[in-house]
């Protein structure tokens, strides 16, 4: 595994450094090793690996999105989104800065503010380098194709399994 995310680090390397709003620093294996210590301490593949909430993760769709939705009351259901490099169903077509901006702020390219069960807002104090550093691993991932389905609002029908949030109420 190491051998193909060096190797994905350096391919990543190649395509950023012709985007010019993308860092000017390129992608090392060291990046790419700190973000996949950085996504597996903070349990990025229990919402965005398929089969995780019913004890038996699928490794060959890891962190390719869930097949099970969060509802969260009065907003609706939200399924955790493929982080794969797929061009298509996942972050491929992202650049680095908008997968950190989306890690550290909980803004999608387009502008859509993420899911409260996404914990961004526990994110946003990462350093800029592991900012970095998870956006470098997750693009640097082999792309899966895995659409998952897309937020579902509030009194709509789920297309698939539901697991409850408990929002707390603000004072």
């Amino acid at each position: 595994m190491w051998k193909t995310l060096c190797a994905a680090a350096s391919a990543v390397a190649l395509t950023f450094s012709a985007l010019a709003d993308e860092p000017a620093r390129p992608v090392t294996p060291d990046d790419v090793a700190r973000g996949e210590y950085l996504v597996s301490v903070i349990g990025c593949s229990d919402c965005h690996t398929p089969g995780h909430f019913f004890g038996q993760p699928d490794r060959s769709k890891f962190l390719a999105g869930s097949d099970v939705a969060f509802v969260i009351p009065g907003l609706g259901y939200f399924f955790g989104s493929n982080l794969t490099s797929d061009e298509k169903t996942g972050l491929g077509a992202w650049t680095l800065t908008e997968i950190s901006d989306a890690v550290t702020k909980g803004v999608r390219p387009d502008g859509r503010m993420l899911a409260p069960s996404m914990p961004w807002m526990n994110f946003a104090n990462l350093t800029p380098d592991d900012a970095f550093a998870i956006a470098a691993y997750l693009k640097g991932l082999p792309p899966v194709s895995n659409a998952v389905p897309a937020p579902t609002g509030w009194g709509g029908e789920p297309p698939g399994p539901v697991m409850g949030v408990t929002m707390p109420k603000t004072p």
